[in-house]
């Protein structure tokens, strides 16, 4: 029964959630209020009965936290390594008469969360297995991480933090220039769950796969694979895994791989472990290995072929990025001519040149790589000039990595990437600019600015003459166009690639600011980190955005093309201003928190689902009770209010 209320829940949030964002973002609705308070108060009335808070509630808000440097915690026993084999046979050697457990060896970073009275408490990372660094704040802002659980004892769980092959893609493109050097999932995931701002981290969609109870205070079980499901009903998502015999092992073996392709979650093998715990454990560990499990790698299936070339392409970030290219070869039932060589580090220590015989291979049978270069002639060059614009390029040596960077800041590569994303569906929604019609009109210089997206009726003759065009699709462009000008800041921020702000951000900053972004653009970054969910990454990226120059004169003149929506002006005293609440427990005056969320938000006040010390006062007729957020306001100094007497200390008038 519990199951199917936490499966009823994941259905509901998504629901809720994307409800909410079209309302608040797009100004349109997919439901009637009706509709969606029924949707949420079955949602809330679920989590009551479960004890369960699944990550993306909209019944919660995350509050963010930025720190200074990561803390380091040594593990209570050493967290060790798995032996591995690449042989179906010595997995059913291993074994033998026994169950096991055949799961995906997930490649991201390994945590350690622990849970007391419901509620998360530490997350460590493996490190080196035996000393990692404390990242509770980060993990708090995995995507799928439960905030609250049924179970109140102390609770002590491992699991793989994760970025998905999708989310990794999208974000990728996005980076900054900082971090464009991340090549893998992994290195991503590992870069987002060490950052000193979860706010980051949140951005980043990591997401927690648990693999291994470590400790449930009063609980008992003999099998892992009742282990697993436990944690399933606490909330947690958990490693996908197959229960085998040892006859049934290579069949099982077979089943992953031919999931290999379609599967979202970063992967390098299998992982068999015994299942049951009381034979597991008797078999000990040796200095290096535990003896109740071990990993299964995939046999890379390579192929030799020979170097045509290496093509250099430049990139929104100004990295300009060796690809391989190379006679077509068979690798995993596809046909593979061309692999990711990373940096000019790579290339070099390939020592890569027109011809060489080379060895490639698919790693995690996914992604296309040179594995070895067996003649080494070294031909290939780095380009003197960026192969887009022709500007002089840069060699960047940082001591572990030289890369090859184009300094021009009108590259049309860069251009590209910040023009598609200024006219994407979630940014200023100019329907019919492809990328491939964007690369047309700004390499035959029909537009230079995002500007002149807005002023495409006076390119009437440059356009319906172009190959592939005409009257008809200049008109549609022109109309296009007219639609997305009349726009919010919401959607004109998001649309300006400031780095960390995505829309969630956006839309936070528009309505901190009444829709005015002339008030933003004067804020200063103290201002801007008083602001509840804005770190000083981001407050820094902000103020340096709106800071420099030329990013100055752009923005004035989309300014004059643009028509952007102001917030009307109620009448209602904005006296609440500056003042962040905190909602919990049931209410009487209103329906719901939500109720009193918008009138707050109304008198220019915001409400947070987390108690800060930022937080004005936490509103919960259970004043007394022993919640977290009691708890926490308290050792704040943070006022706990009645309904009735936050009402009556902020004169509402109901």
């Amino acid at each position: 029964m519990k199951q199917q209320k936490l499966e009823r829940m994941k259905e509901l949030i998504p629901v809720l959630n994307e409800a909410a964002k079209v309302y608040y973002r797009e100004s349109r609705e997919i439901m009637s209020n009706r509709e969606y308070d029924a949707l949420y108060d079955e949602l809330l009335q679920l989590e009551q009965e479960t004890g369960v808070v699944l990550a993306d509630s909209p019944t919660v808000k995350v509050g963010y936290e930025t720190v200074t440097a990561l803390p380091k915690k040594e593990h209570p026993v050493p967290m060790l390594s798995q032996n591995k084999t690449k042989s179906v046979e010595e997995l059913q050697s291993f074994l033998g008469g026994q169950t096991g457990l055949l799961s995906w060896k997930m490649d991201g970073l390994t945590v350690v969360l622990t849970y007391g009275d419901g509620a998360l408490q530490e997350a460590v990372t493996r490190g080196d297995g035996r000393i990692g660094a404390i990242v509770t704040a980060n993990a708090r802002a995995f995507r799928n991480v439960p905030r609250q659980i049924a179970f109140r004892g102390r609770l002590v769980l491992r699991g793989e933090a994760v970025i998905t092959y999708p989310d990794f893609e999208e974000i990728n493109r996005l980076l900054p220039e900082s971090e464009a050097q991340y090549k893998n999932p992994r290195n991503l995931c590992s870069g987002s769950v060490l950052q000193l701002s979860s706010q980051v981290t949140a951005e980043r969609s990591v997401r927690f796969y648990a693999f291994a109870l470590v400790e449930a205070e009063g609980m008992t079980f003999t099998l892992h694979s009742e282990e697993l499901a436990w944690l399933a009903e606490e909330g947690f998502d958990v490693v996908p895994f197959r229960k085998l015999r040892q006859e049934e092992l290579p069949d099982g073996v077979l089943a992953f791989k031919n999931e290999v392709a379609a599967n979202p979650i970063p992967s390098d093998g299998l992982v068999l472990l015994m299942d049951d715990i009381a034979y597991g454990r008797s078999l000990g560990t040796t200095a290096k290995y535990p003896r109740d499990s071990i990993a299964f790698k995939w046999e890379d299936e390579t192929a030799r072929t020979h170097l045509i070339g290496v093509e250099w392409s430049a990139s929104r970030t100004g990295l300009i990025n060796p690809i391989a290219v190379f006679e077509p070869v068979e690798l995993e039932g596809t046909t593979v001519s061309r692999a990711s060589v990373h940096n000019l580090s790579t290339v070099e220590n390939l020592a890569l040149g027109a011809g060489d015989e080379i060895s490639v291979y698919k790693a995690n049978m996914i992604i296309p790589q040179i594995a070895e270069n067996l003649t080494r002639s070294a031909g290939i060059r780095a380009p003197e000039r960026c192969p887009v614009c022709g500007a002089p390029a840069e060699i960047r040596d940082t001591g572990e990595v030289r890369t090859l960077y184009c300094p021009n800041p009108a590259c049309p590569a860069k251009q590209l990437k910040s023009f598609e994303l200024f006219v994407s569906r979630n940014a200023m929604n100019i329907e019919g600019l492809s990328e491939a019609t964007l690369e047309e009109f700004l390499s035959a210089g029909i537009v230079k600015s995002y500007a002149d997206l807005f002023r495409l009726e006076e390119r009437r003759e440059q356009i319906v003459t172009r190959e592939g065009f005409g009257e008809k699709s200049w008109q549609n462009l022109v109309d296009a166009a007219e639609k997305a000008r009349h726009t919010t800041m919401t959607r004109l921020l998001t649309a300006l690639g400031i780095s960390g702000v995505g829309q969630a951000t956006a839309r936070l900053l528009s309505r901190y600011y009444h829709e005015d972004i002339c008030a933003l653009r004067a804020a200063s970054e103290e201002e801007l980190c008083g602001i509840d969910q804005i770190g000083e990454v981001t407050a820094a990226a902000i103020r340096a955005w709106f800071g420099d120059a030329e990013n100055a004169r752009r923005l004035d003149e989309l300014l004059t093309v643009l028509d952007i929506e102001k917030k009307e002006d109620t009448g209602i005293p904005q006296d609440l201003a500056g003042l962040t609440f905190v909602v919990t427990g049931s209410l009487t005056h209103f329906v719901n928190r939500d109720a009193l969320k918008a009138e707050i938000e109304k008198r220019g006040g915001k409400v947070s689902g987390s108690v800060s010390a930022k937080t004005a006062a936490l509103i919960n007729n259970d004043a007394a009770s022993n919640s977290t957020k009691n708890r926490t306001a308290k050792q704040l100094g943070i006022p706990v209010l009645t309904e009735d007497e936050f009402l009556k200390q902020y004169s509402f008038d109901l």
